[in-house]
């Protein structure tokens, strides 16, 4: 009886969650050790008023976070859970353990250090992240304890041993130089201490550092500066890409812990453990960004509801790093409980050749053109005249390498486009910068979208669009023949469209959504 009552009772976080709260301080001493840094221990007048703002700032939500742990139960019960919280408008969310779909669970660094972690709660209706639960911070013994009350409430039946599908293997460190985080990495984080910079009235371009390093350059010929400050960058980017990948997938392992969850852990600094229930696992999706595809790798994401909205669901639905292509297929295999990968399996059909017309036009109109007419008008209106024959030669030659790239893009792109039915999943490849593979469930498919455009009416192309209330909620079969698109919906889920076709021979259609009966 004092069991049950336990389990009933209402509990709070750990009261050492304050500490965390009170981590809220930080970022403005971070931006006063920053701005010392930055001007030799002078803080100017700017800088100050800047500073003062910042720490009020985060010392009222410093504040609002101890209020709102003060205020802040949650009890579980035999048959829901339930959440009281609130600082200005007091919440109550009760979710029915039969609507419990995913119990992940994360840390960050300070919830680390101070043995916690938070419980978020995935349901049923949490495919926009509305109805999701999150209680952050309880310790690491309740949080699992959590996890695996309302897991075994939510699916009740025997447990089976766990089967690994993929384990961190340290040879793939190789392929984090190939990711976005070797340049893009380098812009994001020389913007952010641009905008900290400029809005604490430091002007970066004056900083000692900077002009120094600009004299530098300045005094050797460009086409020796230019390769050595892109080996720079490069160097710079692959040394993040590399500490990116450590932070994200360090540990990690992904596994079928029993007959219906999939579960991915990684992490270093902050640790996560994403549970996906087998019932909400609608796909996969393989991805091969260009420089990653030339290296021979491949990532995967689950194409699952109850993962919240788009961003979130990109984020948490991670199921394998940057990896060899195999690995990333035998993981696809594994996660759709098939004996071999279908992505490969069978040969997908090609889509018409105006797709390729289309990719060629719009490579052309917005790539190309822009470029050759800005350099061909500074030419032409460029005051010194021994500078306007050299941007003249310039608008041919970028003219000529911009279309050269366009057409082996354009190419690359509708060589990619390629659809098939295999079993109980509809196979679709698209793209040239990220040549994206999905695998998705047709069951899963709750309405169809057919889209066009006058340029698409006239090639005779229509996209189809899948609907689906799980990953990105939607999935384009892009630029299919017009006389394809109708047979190829009816072909993969039947009682959609029938009703709206005429009778006779499957006609196509140029624009509308068909949506699947309740």
């Amino acid at each position: 009886m004092s069991r049950h009552r336990d389990h009933d009772a209402w509990r709070r976080p750990a009261a050492r969650t304050l500490l965390v709260h009170c981590g809220w301080l930080a970022p403005p001493l971070g931006s006063l050790a920053l701005t010392v840094l930055a001007t030799g221990g002078e803080v100017p007048a700017g800088a100050r008023v800047t500073l003062t703002v910042l720490t009020l700032s985060f010392a009222a939500v410093t504040l609002a976070g101890l209020i709102g742990w003060s205020r802040t139960r949650y009890r579980l019960t035999a048959d829901a859970f339930t959440l009281h919280h609130g600082v200005l408008s007091r919440r109550c969310r009760t979710v029915p353990l039969h609507r419990v779909r995913s119990v992940d669970l994360t840390a960050t660094v300070p919830q680390r250090l101070l043995g916690l972690t938070a419980v978020r709660i995935g349901t049923t209706g949490s495919g926009e992240g509305h109805g999701a639960v999150t209680l952050e911070a309880v310790t690491v013994p309740e949080a699992h304890r959590l996890r695996a009350a309302l897991l075994e409430h939510a699916r009740p039946g025997d447990a089976a041993g766990d089967t690994e599908l993929s384990r961190i293997d340290w040879r793939w460190l190789r392929y984090a130089p190939f990711t976005f985080w070797v340049f893009g990495g380098v812009g994001v984080v020389a913007g952010t201490a641009y905008r900290v910079l400029d809005g604490m009235g430091i002007d970066p371009w004056r900083t000692a550092v900077v002009r120094d390093a600009f004299a530098a350059f300045g005094d050797r010929a460009w086409w020796l500066t230019a390769p050595m400050a892109l080996a720079a960058v490069a160097a710079l980017g692959s040394l993040g890409a590399l500490a990116v990948y450590l932070e994200n997938w360090w540990r990690y392992s992904a596994a079928w812990t029993d007959a219906d969850t999939l579960t991915v852990r990684r992490g270093l600094l902050t640790t996560r453990s994403v549970a996906l229930e087998r019932d909400r696992l609608h796909g996969v999706l393989l991805r091969e960004p260009l420089l990653l595809r030339a290296a021979g790798g491949a990532s995967v994401a689950a194409v699952a509801g109850g993962l919240g909205d788009k961003e979130e669901a990109h984020r948490r639905g991670a199921l394998l790093p940057p990896a060899p292509r195999d690995e990333a297929l035998r993981v696809v295999a594994g996660a759709l409980r098939t004996p071999t990968p279908p992505l490969d399996a069978v040969p997908l059909t090609p889509h018409p050749r105006a797709a390729l017309r289309r990719r060629v036009v719009r490579g052309v109109l917005f790539a190309v053109l822009p470029g050759t007419v800005a350099l061909l008008a500074a030419g032409l209106l460029h005051t010194p005249v021994l500078l306007t024959p050299v941007l003249l030669h310039a608008a041919w030659v970028y003219a000529t390498a911009a279309t050269a790239v366009t057409w082996l893009m354009a190419r690359d792109a509708h060589r990619s486009l390629g659809h098939a039915l295999r079993g109980p999943h509809l196979l679709v490849r698209a793209g040239t910068f990220s040549r994206d593979t999905l695998a998705l469930e047709r069951s899963a498919v709750i309405a169809w979208t057919f889209t066009t455009s006058p340029s698409a009416r006239r090639a005779g192309l229509v996209t189809l669009t899948a609907a689906v209330a799980a990953g990105e909620h939607a999935y384009p079969v892009r630029d299919l023949a017009a006389r394809d698109a109708v047979p190829l919906a009816v072909a993969a889920l039947s009682g959609v469209l029938e009703e709206f076709l005429e009778p006779g021979p499957v006609r196509s259609a140029a624009h509308g959504t068909a949506r699947r009966p309740a």
